[in-house]
């Protein structure tokens, strides 16, 4: 990591969010439901597909969470009305995880049991470690009454991950493995990034020898060689899996993984609510930010 990118990762959760913005840009579809239209109309002329995200998270009141609860339905029926190839993704704290359990279940409930009536699938984010336990536990619940219509995400830098695989009903089972971004303490989080991707791919391995359907959500390509590597060994089918990128991270692999004839979901976030994941996604990949000073001072070169 160049200084500079070391110098953004360490400071840019205290920067202000006028500045942060100027560097979220490329992060975030806009802040309406139609800028994330417009964004997954594009990728599917591509041959990409997308999962819509409507940000916002741990949320304070019951009314806040019926309130995303019905924007999430508004997004899966635009989804059907415009024709898009594309899902859903939720974060179970913006549906009330936090305040209470069986109220953010029957809140998730009825948007899974909505997209299953229109043949759509809901994601359900995976948060920070204290929800881990119940994001999985609701997830269980949803899987046996909706089956395909529902899957979670599971984070390669916990450590618990493989031990949570193993404990995954196969049976249409849909799994987004991605590293994780949360800060988590050491004992419960891998801190070497070499351990984290060598959990990845164990755990990729686990997913795929239990039949799952992977979202292999990572722009790292040693991650995806990896990956493509148990692709083959598993003889699976491009129907099979897919792969899944941040909305703008890293376009020119992008192209790479699609021209290789391989399935690509875009996550494409959208709402008022973009600070605490855009800085969160800076601290994670502070090239952003440095392309964009680069560009807006002049300055040519190479990460």
């Amino acid at each position: 990591m160049s200084a500079l990118n070391f110098l953004i990762s360490k400071t840019i959760m205290h920067v202000p969010g006028p500045v942060v913005s100027i560097f979220a840009k490329s992060y975030i579809a806009g802040q309406e439901l139609s800028d994330a239209v417009r964004v997954t109309r594009d990728f599917n002329k591509q041959g990409i597909m997308t999962t819509i995200d409507l940000l916002g998270e741990f949320i304070k009141t019951k009314d806040q969470a019926k309130y995303f609860k019905e924007r999430c339905i508004e997004i899966l029926d635009t989804i059907n009305k415009e024709k898009l190839d594309s899902n859903l993704s939720i974060k179970p704290t913006q549906m009330g995880l936090s305040l209470d359990e069986d109220f953010a279940l029957e809140n998730i409930r009825e948007i899974v049991a909505h997209a299953a009536s229109i043949n759509n699938f809901v994601r359900v984010d995976m948060e920070d470690t204290p929800n881990t336990d119940k994001t999985l536990k609701l997830h269980a619940e949803l899987k046996k009454e909706f089956g395909k219509s529902v899957g979670t995400v599971l984070q390669s830098y916990l450590r618990r991950t493989p031990s949570d695989i193993d404990n995954l009903d196969p049976k249409d089972l849909n799994i987004r493995l991605c590293k994780g971004i949360y800060n988590e303490p050491r004992e419960l989080a891998y801190k070497d990034p070499y351990i984290v991707n060598q959990n990845f791919i164990h755990c990729l391995d686990k997913l795929f020898a239990k039949g799952a359907y992977v979202g292999i959500a990572t722009h790292d390509e040693k991650l995806i060689f990896e990956s493509l590597r148990l692709i083959e060994k598993y003889n699976l089918k491009r129907e099979d899996y897919e792969f899944q990128m941040l909305l703008g991270v890293d376009e020119q692999l992008r192209k790479i993984i699609v021209d290789g004839g391989h399935r690509l979901r875009v996550y494409v976030p959208f709402g008022k609510d973009w600070l605490p994941y855009s800085k969160r996604r800076l601290k994670e990949n502070p090239k952003i930010a440095t392309h964009a000073l680069r560009q807006m001072f002049g300055i040519h070169g190479h990460n």
